[in-house]
């Protein structure tokens, strides 16, 4: 009774019983509707395999990708007031960051590191729109001036990927500052000589494209990135006209003349050593290493 009880029940219990299914296996995609399975995206870098749709990354995801192996250092950035105008709307400024900081697990909506792409030396600046939308505040320009000052020490380019709602409206007038002060940041990359490359990913506005993510020497977009000052919504209802199909996508823009090239993000690697090396008057990038000569074929030759 004994074993029929212990071992012969809960075996064929657990044939229909209902096994618990780990959450978020499968996403869909947001432009074509496609399910697709999270190891299928994530090793395709959130980039859709029916339609070719990119999604959103965030900084450390992407530096995971960018960097060779994915290692690189992280650069300090000095800390800005955190509440400077006393701001409350619905909550406690503070109260935002915090919530942000949780549901991001991030202190802020930039990252800055140092690191090497297809063995080229450089820094890297990336924002993160799930923190409060990527929003320009004191942070961020903090940020980018580190980055500068980094780069300009160690002789090194700059290369930043952009992804912003705009100014943080928590900040006022001090948000809006960051548009100068990061602008002068770029003018000490370009008084040492040093290339600054921007890749424009969706979506890209506000001050942030009325500022630094305009002001690269060469400026590369993801495909289908919206990249605007004022959105279309906004410009139809000012203007009262329908907008041309596409209007301020990455291609719309490309065709216009406000972008260089639109990369899909899986070549951008490959890319962005390319340009620096030619800009720096580097040697070829370098895609692999060959095994070194075995020693029997070393005593053939």
């Amino acid at each position: 009774m004994n074993w029929i009880t212990n071992y012969v029940r809960p075996t064929i219990d657990s044939f229909f019983t209902k096994r618990e299914m780990p959450e978020n296996l499968w996403e869909k995609c947001p432009e074509c509707g496609t399910m697709l399975f999270h190891r299928e995206l994530t090793d395709n870098q959130q980039v859709c395999t029916n339609c070719g749709h990119h999604m959103a990354l965030t900084p450390r995801e992407r530096f995971a990708n960018f960097f060779d192996g994915g290692l690189y250092q992280e650069i300090e950035v000095p800390a800005p007031l955190p509440d400077p105008l006393q701001f409350r709307d619905q909550k406690k400024y503070p109260d935002r960051m915090k919530a942000a900081q949780k549901a991001t697990g991030q202190k802020e909506a930039m990252l800055v590191a140092e690191g090497e792409v297809l063995r080229t030396k450089l820094v890297a600046v990336a924002q993160d729109f799930s923190f409060m939308a990527g929003s320009m505040g004191m942070y961020v320009g903090n940020a980018i001036i580190a980055a500068a000052e980094h780069a300009v020490a160690r002789k090194l380019p700059l290369v930043l990927f952009s992804a912003a709602g705009g100014a943080r409206m928590q900040e006022g007038i001090l948000s809006l500052m960051q548009m100068p002060r990061t602008t002068v940041a770029i003018d000490m990359l370009r008084e040492a000589g040093l290339p600054y490359i921007v890749v424009l990913t969706h979506p890209t506005t506000g001050g942030v494209t009325a500022s630094y993510a305009m002001l690269g020497d060469v400026q590369i977009a993801e495909p289908g990135a919206l990249i605007c000052f004022a959105g279309p919504r906004v410009i139809e209802q000012t203007i009262r006209e329908t907008l041309p199909e596409g209007f301020q996508r990455a291609e719309y823009l490309l065709d216009h003349g406000m972008l260089d090239r639109v990369t899909p993000r899986k070549e951008q690697r490959a890319e962005i050593a390319t340009v620096l090396r030619m800009l720096t008057g580097q040697s070829a990038v370098v895609h692999g290493d060959l095994p070194p000569p075995s020693a029997a074929s070393a005593k053939a030759d």
